[in-house]
């Protein structure tokens, strides 16, 4: 089986040095989001007492050259801090920090999704939306080969892997129970994992989370993974379609709902929401991965338990669908639905923020309004 070769180095002498009293002193690794939307960066400065809000955290900078985010004539970008969450590798008192990256004049750098998500969720606090998302991803190892695959050749056909137990149908599960600790340890709103339809591709779940806090937990949620893979010595791809052929592709499943959904007969706000989806499918599409729906063409083929991706559908219980409404849903009357088109490399800040816009905030057309700071005071106090 193809590792990295630093998971091979002797863990034994590194917990020598691990074990070393730190005094009053606290590291805290600043996490950013890259100039490809789907890569994370971090690194780690020494702070002299324990941060306990966001406020005790100061800003930084990086090279953005080096991330794809600047040119090096201009190179430095800031860290904003936004979010703390404990650190399950160096154990307290020490810190994860989620960052936004600004760019030199103080504007959001590109990929920086989440200064927009979070306008939009606060013009529609009151209506408390909720969101539950489903990470698939797939290991691999260093040489690009899916983990515990025959060198030369396949496993068996798709059947026995989804849930499945024993070790000639799941692979790799001290890295999903190792990761599923590390976040509950961080704070992360991790609620559930399972083995995939496919050998070697696994699913967690992140929520419920209410409005920006869902791209907060499920972009920790990856880095804690990737860092989790790096000790392991492999790798976790998020590509919604890994392995062509007759094998699942991964996604983000989406569930959504809001104050009006959960109530009593709240399955009648469920169906306007999917109506005003029907109608902003392209729109939906290009947000829902990070190449504007390329990536996702390759998996939305209406195969493999997916739906087509330049067809809208929606159905009780219908995993081929765009939209599925659990049938549990049905026969309460209330509660949520699922957005099954979301990619696997999605930005959860992007595909919250179309769906609020779609459905709360009753946008159409194929592409988002631009709101005033009047208007975007005038919604969030009409809300209120």
């Amino acid at each position: 089986m193809s590792v990295s070769h630093s998971s091979k180095l002797n863990k034994v002498v590194r917990d020598q040095y691990m074990k070393l009293p730190l005094g009053d002193k606290v590291l805290v690794t600043y996490i950013w989001i890259d100039g490809t939307g789907e890569g994370l960066r971090c690194k780690t400065r020494t702070l002299s007492q324990e941060p306990k809000t966001i406020e005790d955290l100061p800003e930084w900078n990086f090279d953005g050259s080096s991330t794809g985010q600047s040119e090096g004539s201009n190179s430095d970008m800031f860290l904003i801090p936004v979010k703390i969450f404990r650190d399950p590798f160096t154990l307290d008192p020490n810190k994860l920090v989620l960052c936004e990256v600004l760019k030199y004049n103080r504007k959001r750098a590109e990929t920086n999704l989440r200064s927009s998500c979070k306008i939009i969720m606060d013009m529609v606090k009151e209506s408390q939306p909720w969101f539950g998302m489903e990470q698939e991803y797939t290991l691999l190892g260093v040489d690009g080969h899916p983990y515990g695959w025959p060198k030369n050749g396949f496993p068996g056909p798709q059947g026995p892997y989804y849930c499945g137990v024993g070790a000639d149908k799941v692979y790799g599960r001290d890295i999903v129970e190792t990761h599923y600790r590390a976040c509950i340890y961080a704070g992360v709103e991790i609620c559930g994992t399972n083995a995939e339809v496919m050998p070697s591709q696994w699913e967690f779940q992140v929520g419920p989370c209410e409005g920006i806090e869902m791209g907060d937990h499920l972009w920790m949620a990856r880095y804690i993974l990737h860092r989790v893979c790096e000790d392991f010595g492999v790798i976790a791809t998020l590509d919604p379609k890994p392995i062509t052929g007759n094998w699942n592709g991964a996604g983000c499943h989406t569930n959504v709902s809001t104050k009006e959904t959960r109530q009593k007969g709240g399955i009648k706000f469920i169906e306007a929401a999917i109506d005003k989806l029907s109608k902003r499918h392209k729109y939906h599409i290009r947000m829902y991965d990070p190449r504007g729906g390329q990536d996702n063409s390759r998996r939305l083929t209406g195969q493999h338990e997916t739906s087509n991706i330049f067809e809208f559908s929606a159905g009780i219980a219908n995993r081929g669908a765009s939209i599925r409404i659990p049938r549990q849903v049905g026969q309460d009357g209330c509660g949520y639905f699922e957005d099954r088109r979301p990619s696997a490399n999605c930005d959860p800040y992007a595909v919250t923020e179309a769906i609020v816009r779609t459905v709360l905030l009753n946008e159409s057309g194929d592409e988002p309004e631009v709101y005033s700071n009047e208007e975007r005071l005038q919604s969030a106090a009409t809300k209120d």
